[in-house]
């Protein structure tokens, strides 16, 4: 595994808008969050649902534009938004109507230097990145709202291959069969729909569509949330042996925390759109600091009964026993790799804890 980032959010947020006029409301699906993946790693976004998690995937694919903040890939800038910029721009035009006293050569060139980083940031969002269409790809959550009914396994399999260019029809047959065997599936199953198969053998239809181009970031969106459990055991050890065997940096989103702990190297805890932990998986189960990790964590179910009923304990989270109305949180290291949302009235008690 490399230490240099493959992938790199940065300061990213996503707003929703809802309403008209008066009624207009901005749902902040993802607000101002940071993480890195190094290559070959599996990191983990974890939270309840709707806390924006696969909100986060998307944008990263670019199905959703950010609304600010910036996206990394391989050092690259993929995607960002520019509503930061906007509103410091008109911060200045406000400021200097009212300072009448401040030289009018710094604020032009303020500006400017805002309205290059605006033109670049629209140039970098308007662009086709094939390169990145294909380097990255994403599993989906329902294995069936997620494959064309109008299309066979075959033509599935292959979309990716024929939108970036590849028109050797043996070639993509040849293809199409080996990401059906790499998935579990048989060269004689190319030729049905998906409505043929059962949720389990259709998410390995979604995960060798996801692997016929080739991808070194793949975003798996909770991929077993809709299976029965024999057949997540599978889907989840696929997973993991694609990863060992091809060195794919994998991003898994899921709500299960007992799931994400077989086989992740990071885990990022997510709440109403803030990362409010991150730290490497030992770390995160053995030592949870955040309120909310520890009420995830007490939700984990025990698989003996009677320990689960008699000595279980849950813990609630209750997000006003934070006062952020002044000293605003943000994301610490409270130690070498373990990252808490805390503003400084917090910090301290959270450091007692982690010695």
């Amino acid at each position: 595994m490399s230490d240099k980032p493959i992938l790199e959010v940065k300061n990213l947020s996503v707003h929703f808008k809802t309403g008209i006029g008066k009624n207009k409301i901005y749902n902040k699906a993802v607000d101002k969050i940071n993480f890195s993946i190094n290559k070959g790693e599996v990191f983990s976004l974890v939270g309840e649902s709707g806390c924006g998690k696969t909100t986060t995937g998307r944008t990263i694919i670019r199905l959703y534009k950010p609304t600010e903040g910036e996206i990394y890939f391989k050092g690259k800038r993929v995607s960002s938004g520019i509503n930061e910029l906007l509103d410091n721009r008109k911060a200045i035009v406000d400021n200097n109507k009212d300072d009448k006293n401040r030289k009018k050569e710094n604020i032009s060139e303020a500006l400017k230097k805002i309205d290059k980083e605006i033109v670049a940031r629209k140039n970098d969002n308007s662009k086709n990145n094939f390169e990145m269409m294909k380097k990255v790809q994403m599993i989906f959550q329902d294995p069936i709202d997620s494959l064309d009914p109008r299309m066979t396994v075959k033509e599935i399999i292959a979309e990716g291959l024929r939108i970036s260019g590849e028109k050797n029809d043996k070639l993509i047959n040849e293809k199409v069969n080996q990401s059906l065997k790499v998935v579990g599936l048989l060269p004689e199953h190319a030729g049905r729909y998906p409505h043929e198969f059962s949720g389990g053998q259709r998410q390995r239809i979604g995960i060798a569509r996801a692997l016929i181009v080739e991808p070194d970031l793949l975003i798996a969106d909770e991929p077993i949330s809709a299976l029965d459990v024999s057949i997540r055991a599978q889907v989840i050890n696929l997973l993991n042996d694609l990863r060992k065997e091809r060195d794919i940096t994998l991003l898994f989103i899921a709500h299960d925390l007992s799931v994400v702990r077989y086989f992740s190297d990071r885990i990022a805890v997510m709440h109403y759109g803030k990362i409010v932990e991150l730290a490497p998986k030992k770390e995160l189960f053995e030592n949870p600091l955040h309120p909310y990790t520890l009420s995830l964590m007490s939700a984990i179910p025990k698989p003996d009964p009677i320990s689960e009923k008699n000595k279980k304990k849950r813990i609630k989270y209750d997000p006003n026993q934070h006062d952020y109305s002044v000293d605003k949180p943000t994301l610490v290291e409270i130690k070498p790799g373990h990252f808490v949302l805390a503003n400084k009235a917090e910090i301290t008690n959270y450091r007692n804890k982690a010695k």
